[in-house]
């Protein structure tokens, strides 16, 4: 008796489990479109002359597989100049901003864990500034709070790759943060 009634149990919980698990959260599917705020540290040479970036971004996405979501996202990034040497000189750095406007995927690893990458450009607005080819790993985790929409933090390393010389683009790579909010569509 005891043994039916402990099997009972452990059917009774897998069953229930089971059941649960396939149940996603309504603000971890669907379209989404989210609006979030940028930071950025430069690296490398960029670190060099330029202290911090800010700024916003709004970003798209789309499930096209289980647990992958196709993302499209604009934003933009002031940079704040800073006084560095230069050989004997101290030079002051002007403020560089740019547009970024990027595509890629996002693999949930868990419910609500990702992995993400994404290529495009990135459009300087500065005088002299160019465009560049953008690159930019991430990962990130998605918090819901409501029945359609969540709290996206996310953390990247990202690059801008320009090959001529007569276009001014003085940050090449940085580590990005975002805090975004998601609406579900």
């Amino acid at each position: 008796m005891k043994r039916l009634i402990l099997t009972t149990a452990i059917v009774g919980i897998l069953g229930f489990s089971s059941a649960y698990a396939q149940k996603k959260d309504p603000a971890m599917s669907g379209s989404k479109l989210g609006i979030g705020a940028e930071f950025a540290f430069p690296t490398g040479n960029s670190g060099d002359a330029y202290d911090f970036g800010y700024g916003g971004s709004l970003q798209f996405q789309k499930p096209i597989a289980n647990s992958l979501n196709f993302t499209a996202s604009a934003g933009y990034l002031n940079f704040k100049g800073k006084e560095y040497a230069y050989g004997p000189v101290t030079v002051a750095a002007k403020d560089f901003s740019a547009v970024p406007l990027k595509a890629g995927l996002r693999y949930f690893v868990a419910e609500n864990v990702y992995l993400g990458g994404e290529l495009g450009a990135a459009i300087g607005t500065s005088d002299g500034a160019g465009t560049a080819f953008a690159y930019a790993p991430s990962v990130g985790v998605e918090f819901p709070v409501s029945n359609k929409g969540s709290i996206d933090l996310g953390a990247r390393y990202e690059g801008w790759s320009n090959k001529t010389n007569n276009s001014y683009l003085p940050v090449k790579n940085f580590v990005g943060l975002r805090l975004a909010y998601n609406f579900g569509l």
